[in-house]
């Protein structure tokens, strides 16, 4: 039963993941325009925005003017029931699972406007980093796994210091940006969320992983070394990363 309510609030926050991620970059109020067609523009009915079934119900294609939906609305609600289910299934009913379920949907809004727009919003990394640092003060949450407040602080200036140098250096050599600082401030709020310890591990994973993903494009050069990489969806990967390695990371940290 509790997964079934979870499956129903993981695609409830995925389709608000979606308005997000739609209406942010364009800078569209998030709460009181209806759902509309991104094409002809004509609202959507509640009947024909039902979170993952009216997609395949529609079979992709908007009911008024029949263009195609973006797979991503499908992709990102998806993604969020599965974030939601999983959250529930290793942490069940707790605070903790309220603060992870949040920075999942947090984390699947900034992954798809970044990938798309080479930005990171200030109205999501600045939340991150307020909650980040405020949950530090309870004494109740998992110590394993969110820091105290002193860590917490320490986190999350250096998370920031750590791509800021990073984009001086590129400037110092270059002479022109290598990074955003979006990019910054998420890993600001990262810290935040789980201490110092998280960044040099979650700064590995996610250049590995870039690194895995942009090489065949620059070895068939379709990229250049200079074509602007988003690099907020690393973070966002790295930390997932750092989250199912936890138990072994802190092994290794503890040895």
């Amino acid at each position: 039963m509790f997964y079934i309510i979870v499956f129903i609030l993981g695609s409830i926050w995925g389709s608000f993941a979606n308005v997000c991620i739609h209406r942010l970059p364009i800078g569209e109020s998030i709460v009181v325009k209806r759902s509309y067609c991104p094409d002809c523009k004509s609202k959507i009915n509640w009947f024909n925005n039902i979170p993952l079934i009216s997609f395949l119900l529609l079979g992709g294609k908007c009911q008024s003017c029949k263009s195609g939906i973006d797979k991503r609305y499908f992709i990102v609600e998806l993604t969020s029931v599965i974030s939601f289910l999983s959250i529930y299934h290793f942490f069940g009913l707790s605070i903790t699972s309220i603060l992870l379920a949040m920075l999942s949907i947090f984390f699947i809004i900034i992954f798809f406007i970044d990938l798309k727009h080479y930005i990171i919003p200030n109205a999501l990394t600045f939340p991150l980093m307020i909650i980040g640092f405020v949950k530090s003060f309870d004494p109740n949450l998992n110590i394993n796994l969110f820091p105290n407040y002193l860590n917490s602080l320490i986190g999350g200036i250096l998370g920031y210091l750590v791509i800021w140098l990073i984009i001086l250096f590129y400037k110092k050599i270059k002479n022109k940006e290598g990074m955003g600082l979006g990019d910054a401030k998420l890993l600001s709020a990262i810290g935040f969320w789980f201490g110092w310890v998280s960044i040099p591990f979650i700064i590995f994973l996610s250049s590995v992983i870039a690194l895995i993903i942009v090489t065949p494009s620059l070895i068939n050069k379709s990229k250049e070394m200079s074509s602007q990489i988003p690099f907020g969806p690393y973070l966002v990967i790295g930390c997932v990363l750092y989250l199912l390695l936890f138990k072994e990371i802190l092994k290794f940290i503890i040895i």
